[in-house]
């Protein structure tokens, strides 16, 4: 147990009901502190009709606050707007620490910029890689740089990834630390009857974006089928590359050897997966890809594009690996295939194996340790003078430092009148989560359950 309890808010754009890694490590990270004994609250937008406070399993709290969504469930950009909501936030339920999620969130950003002016610590966790030469790339580095000239520590999901963010950002290394993604393992058991042992299938689950590597696919697919008459491919997922792979099903005549299954839910991934011999991942960036745990852990050889941080995650044994072109993935695919052929000659290639291996490498409760320890580092730490933050920022360049200042300036001015508008004692303090009442109804209806 921590030595000291805190009072943790996560925030993101990304989050449920919206499907991905950073949901993942947010929802299940958060569900081991609470377990730890910290107090965890997630702050994101409003999808649909989910608006408001709603509280999940285990009592997490969830404000899902209302903002104008931009692009792929990205809000729209506000700097100043979200702060007295945020101040609110911060304060009813007693904040101690402000965690921002992903450097495409802009809630992200705006809560970390916020929570400086009010004299909170701050951690960042980036889930993604970016390059340097694009016009997004350069914007996205300049506003990184921004946040985390001021932020305590940050976290990346892999060494490759806090390569890439101590570049974008100009960061002491020391200040950034490498804490994986996880699944859990128990979710994705293997089950060798679930296979069709007549055909050798291919599964792909991805968002059908550019960035995934759809393209790769939809060349790769028509060569294996001709080259391979046993393989079929079981392609789930959405998204504007959709059509593409719909296209090129038509334009080859194999409805019969690619099925496109749409968005496949959360609880229906495993199910999907066990169909499968051969995990197939065409990503062209990826900082971890949570996907290719999953896969491995449901006893499936994996095939690869090697990026980014890809080659850090599973052992060699579990996966194949490509270079991001056509050629190369049809070439490890045909590997996997032969490979898959003759598994019943090489038992280090048993599901059951995999499965074992995976619950060994990957846990949430180790990720939460390693946060937990993360916050034990900073919670004590003093805060610098302000006139320290704005040497901070003014160092992020020679216009943009500039405007960072002002930016903090106006940021720091507003919680001012903020605080006289409304006075931090006029505000009322959120009730605690009754977590062992919880428990013991759970407990309860469990057994009441088991009893019928």
């Amino acid at each position: 147990m921590p030595k000291r309890a805190l009072n943790i808010c996560m925030v993101s754009d990304f989050f449920y009901p919206s499907m991905g890694g950073v949901e993942s490590h947010l929802y299940n990270n958060s569900q081991c502190l609470m377990q730890r004994g910290h107090k965890v609250v997630i702050v994101t937008h409003a999808y649909g009709n989910r608006q408001g406070v709603r509280y999940l399993v285990g009592g997490l709290k969830v404000y899902y606050m209302p903002a104008v969504i931009v692009y792929s469930n990205a809000s729209l950009p506000t700097f100043f707007g979200t702060f007295p909501i945020f101040r609110q936030i911060f304060i009813r339920e007693q904040i101690d620490i402000v965690h921002g999620h992903q450097a495409f969130s802009t809630f992200c950003h705006e809560a970390i910029l916020h929570a400086r002016s009010l004299g909170l610590k701050t951690v960042f966790t980036d889930h993604s890689l970016l390059g340097f030469a694009d016009a997004s790339g350069i914007l996205l580095n300049k506003l990184l740089k921004f946040t985390l000239s001021d932020v305590h520590h940050a976290i990346c999901v892999s060494h490759t990834s806090k390569e890439n963010t101590v570049l974008r950002a100009a960061l002491d290394p020391q200040q950034v630390s490498v804490i994986p993604n996880a699944i859990i393992a128990e979710q994705f058991e293997p089950d060798p009857g679930a296979r069709d042992p007549n055909w050798i299938t291919i599964v792909v689950l991805s968002r059908l974006v550019y960035r995934k590597g759809i393209d790769l696919l939809v060349v790769a697919v028509p060569r294996i089928c001709q080259l391979h008459p046993r393989v079929r491919f079981v392609i789930g997922g959405d998204g504007p590359k959709r059509i593409d792979l719909e296209q090129m099903r038509e334009r080859f005549m194999l409805q019969d050897r690619v099925e496109l299954l749409g968005s496949v839910k959360a609880a229906d991934v495993r199910s999907v997966l066990v169909r499968g011999d051969i995990f197939l991942n065409t990503s062209l960036t990826e900082a971890f890809c949570i996907a290719i745990v999953e896969a491995a852990s449901c006893g499936l050889l994996v095939v690869s594009t090697k990026v980014g941080g890809i080659p850090e995650v599973l052992p060699r044994y579990m996966v194949t690996f490509a270079f991001p072109g056509e050629d190369a993935v049809v070439e490890a695919l045909s590997q996997a295939i032969a490979r898959v052929d003759d598994r019943p000659n090489h038992p280090e290639l048993s599901p059951q194996r995999f499965h074992s291996q995976v619950k060994k490498m990957y846990s949430w409760h180790n990720v939460a340790e390693r946060t937990e320890r993360v916050y034990s580092q900073i919670i004590d730490i003093e805060e610098p003078p302000l006139i320290e933050r704005f040497r901070r920022y003014y160092g992020c360049g020679l216009v943009a430092g500039k405007i960072f200042c002002l930016i903090a300036a106006i940021d720091f001015l507003i919680g001012a009148v903020l605080a006289w508008l409304w006075p931090k004692e006029q505000i009322e303090l959120a009730q605690p989560f009754a977590s062992e009442k919880y428990q013991r109804t759970i407990n309860q209806n469990r057994l009441r359950h088991h009893h019928q």
